[in-house]
């Protein structure tokens, strides 16, 4: 069985998304990243992942890994942080309205590096409002991209 779509299964049907997964130590260790489906970026600090829905997830995977006879030495389970890394088109459209920090493939305008605010996301394209201007990017074009923490007192 495919491991990703194990943990996806796995994941989502505790209620959380699996936004990312880190083999590491010749895939001894598994580290996920996960997150509450409603949680917006606004929400990260106070309604998001808690200590307690890291444990719910990793004890219910354990199990899982255990009956599917997947072999590993240590799984870590943690929210994806302040600057959750934004990797599906669904992502980004969840995060409309939300500052955003990306690192492109290719150069566009002679530049890789933005940071500004989401938009929109229309036809595979990220509207992206920048100093000086919108610009329109392809999400394919993505290679990296964050969420830039919000953080207010």
């Amino acid at each position: 069985m495919e491991l990703q779509g194990l943990l996806e299964r796995t994941v989502g049907g505790l209620g959380y998304e699996l936004v990312s997964v880190e083999l590491s130590n010749r895939g001894r260790m598994l580290r996920l990243f996960i997150d509450k489906p409603s949680a917006g970026a606004q929400d990260a600090g106070t309604g998001g992942i808690t200590v307690d829905d890291c444990a719910r997830v990793s004890n219910q995977l354990a199990r899982v890994l255990e009956v599917e006879n997947i072999d590993y030495d240590r799984l870590e389970v943690s929210s994806p942080g302040l600057d959750r890394p934004l990797t599906k088109e669904a992502d980004f459209v969840r995060f409309v309205g939300e500052q955003a920090r990306l690192t492109l493939r290719m150069p566009v305008a002679g530049r890789r590096n933005f940071t500004g605010v989401m938009r929109a996301v229309v036809q595979g394209r990220l509207e992206l409002e920048i100093e000086g201007g919108m610009v329109s990017l392809e999400l394919a074009n993505i290679n990296k991209a964050r969420l830039v923490p919000r953080i207010e007192f």
